[in-house]
């Protein structure tokens, strides 16, 4: 999997938040988009999901060498993200299941196995609505990290986790999605100082 960026920009009313921005990511590789509140970063990842359209350039997605159509981009990539929802009426256990039908797990692993790898095999059949905030970005990061993708991208990963929480994430963010691509936001170094590719939001003004 590769992402070619060329010039992309996002304009909102008058203002530029993202403009001339360029590079190449590939598979195998995690990259950290940093800068501070109000830079851009979450916009800059959700150009790039395609879940915001760019005011201009381009954004190519490529699978051994062969360009995505943008229609099937969404088959190739999981997100996890503190303004992404999980589904509140499903229990546990039923969410994953509905996950699956979209997104297999990789290997294959069962429903069971999945709720023991972010330690919540307790709340299988708990509503998600009656989660805390940190039980949720734990089965969050639980699907970006297991999902059977190409492209993983995570923004803000840390949000809403307590001490136990952030060490599961740092034990598990490198070795879990070593054969991916990982696109990461955030201004929190615990959270990307693994990673050798940082970029810089702040320069594409």
């Amino acid at each position: 999997m590769q992402i070619k960026v060329e010039n992309i920009g996002k304009k909102f009313i008058k203002e530029w938040i993202i403009r001339r921005a360029s590079f190449v990511l590939e598979q195998g590789q995690m990259y950290t988009f940093v800068g501070p509140n109000g830079s851009g970063k979450s916009t800059l990842l959700q150009l790039l999901t395609g879940m915001t359209p760019a005011s201009e350039g381009r954004i190519g997605y490529f699978d051994d060498g062969k360009e995505i159509e943008v229609d099937s981009w969404y088959k190739h990539l999981v997100i996890a993200a503190p303004y992404l929802e999980l589904i509140e009426e499903f229990t546990l256990r039923e969410h994953l299941e509905f996950h699956k039908k979209f997104k297999p797990f990789k290997n294959n692993i069962s429903s069971a196995d999945f709720e023991d790898f972010i330690q919540l095999s307790h709340a299988s059949g708990k509503v998600i609505r009656h989660f805390s905030s940190g039980m949720k970005q734990r089965v969050k990061l639980g699907l970006a990290f297991m999902s059977d993708v190409s492209v993983i991208f995570l923004d803000e990963p840390t949000t809403n986790l307590d001490v136990h929480g952030i060490n599961w994430y740092l034990d598990n963010v490198t070795k879990s999605t070593e054969k991916q691509l990982v696109l990461l936001g955030s201004n929190v170094k615990q959270e990307y100082e693994f990673c050798e590719n940082i970029i810089n939001v702040s320069a594409f003004k």
